[in-house]
């Protein structure tokens, strides 16, 4: 009986070393994604950029936007969504599209029930 327990024992002692070692290799070779390595390579490059100026610069590094890092190039100026849309060209909007734009804009001040039976008499104009 002893022996038994003794042989389960140094049995056990040596497969423990062994599963670890093994799970410590699996993850260990696993690479990393590419979604990963950007973001690991954005936050290093982010690294003393602090509130809305971080979140603009992860924002542009994460879409492959900043090629090189602002701290390295300060003359790089990051493009913020105001310019974004500024040079964006004009999409052609259809009718439907039109009329909506121009009935918010004629709704301007209107709010509720005013604003919603505006709204559905100014669309269903043609």
């Amino acid at each position: 009986m002893f022996k038994k327990s003794v042989m389960s024992l140094l049995c056990l002692s040596l497969l423990v070393p062994i599963v670890a070692f093994a799970e410590t290799t699996i993850h260990a070779v696993k690479p990393l994604t590419p979604q990963q390595e950007r973001m690991k390579t954005c936050n290093a490059d982010a690294k003393g950029k602090k509130g809305e100026e971080h979140k603009v610069f992860m924002k542009s590094c994460l879409k492959g936007e900043t090629a090189v890092p602002a701290a390295k190039a300060p003359e790089t100026k990051m493009k913020t969504a105001e310019e974004e849309k500024a040079k964006a060209p004009e999409k052609k909007l259809n009718s439907q599209q039109m009329r909506m734009k121009t009935c918010n804009v004629e709704a301007k001040g209107k709010k509720g029930t005013e604003r919603k039976s505006f709204m559905k008499s100014c669309l269903s104009n043609k």
